[in-house]
């Protein structure tokens, strides 16, 4: 893969966001960006505990979904009092996806503010909470709605891989989903990779960025990245989802929503086996493809 840093600024006005990120779709780091919020000092694993420490949780394992795994289903469920425990003790591979604290404790939206200065379309009713345990995975994908992301990690450290949505065909994208069939679990770590370029040779030829979030850092994902994060440390984040802009960004969001993933359930459903053989052939074509051009 060749893989470059991420920019990485201190502080941004939005009008330069705007012009120099968010109209190209290129992913930047603002260091500063969440520091004026109560939510820089005051969130914390305790805190979080004390306010919604009796809420179940689903969460979920490392495990890389299969072909006939269903997608976002929970692996186990717990307390989120009882998960922080855990995940305190040292390494544990248990991440919560999708968690709305928000919804069990709604005073906790007064210790941010939305940045609709940088950007419209924020989804307000959910901002989301991303939490891990040292060593644990969100395999490589992009999201399914297509929506831009500000991405700010409040504790922990966690490193991300990124990359345009047009490298789907050297990531072997599985069709009619937002997932690849490779598995890029610890690739940074020769020792550790799993990421198998003799059976996936053009991921040799996709580009990429790389940064690692430290505390109070907020990522700017543009709508279609495919992005792969691993937690360092055990750590959170949250996420504020605003609407792709473009009307075609929003069309092929609902498609993916409404047409593609209904597709891909009912096939899954009658035809698993035959559904998945034509989806395998599917991506090594795709992926040749991008091999010979890149030969041309």
């Amino acid at each position: 893969m060749h893989l470059k840093p991420v920019t990485v600024v201190d502080d941004i006005t939005p009008a330069d966001f705007k012009r120099n990120y968010f109209s190209t779709n290129t992913p930047v780091v603002i260091k500063n960006f969440s520091k004026k919020w109560p939510a820089y000092s005051k969130w914390n694993w305790d805190y979080f505990k004390e306010i919604v420490g009796d809420k179940k949780v689903g969460i979920y394992n490392n495990v890389k979904s299969d072909a006939y795994t269903p997608v976002n289903k929970a692996d186990d469920y717990t307390t989120f009092g009882e998960y922080v425990d855990m995940i305190r003790k040292g390494p544990a591979a248990w991440r919560i996806f999708l968690f709305n604290i928000f919804s069990h404790a709604p005073e906790l939206t007064k210790d941010f503010t939305w940045p609709d200065e940088y950007m419209k379309g924020f989804v307000k009713r959910v901002p989301m909470l991303f939490t891990g345990g040292q060593g644990s995975i969100t395999h490589i994908h992009f999201d399914i709605d297509l929506s831009h992301i500000l991405h700010t990690q409040f504790e922990g450290r966690k490193k991300v891989l990124l990359f345009p949505y047009s490298e789907q065909y050297k990531l072997y994208r599985k069709p009619f989903e937002v997932l690849s069939l490779a598995d890029f679990s610890n690739y940074y770590d020769a020792d550790k990779s799993k990421l198998d370029t003799q059976k996936f040779p053009a991921l040799k030829i996709a580009n990429g960025l790389e940064v690692t979030l430290e505390h109070g850092d907020t990522l700017f994902m543009p709508g279609g990245y495919w992005h792969h994060m691993e937690y360092l440390d055990s750590g959170f984040a949250m996420s504020l989802r605003a609407l792709n802009n473009s009307v075609g960004g929003k069309l092929k969001g609902l498609w993916n929503i409404a047409g593609m993933r209904n597709i891909d359930t009912l096939m899954k459903k009658t035809i698993p086996h035959k559904w998945y053989d034509w989806k395998e052939k599917k991506i090594f074509e795709a992926a040749n493809r991008e091999l010979a051009l890149s030969k041309a």
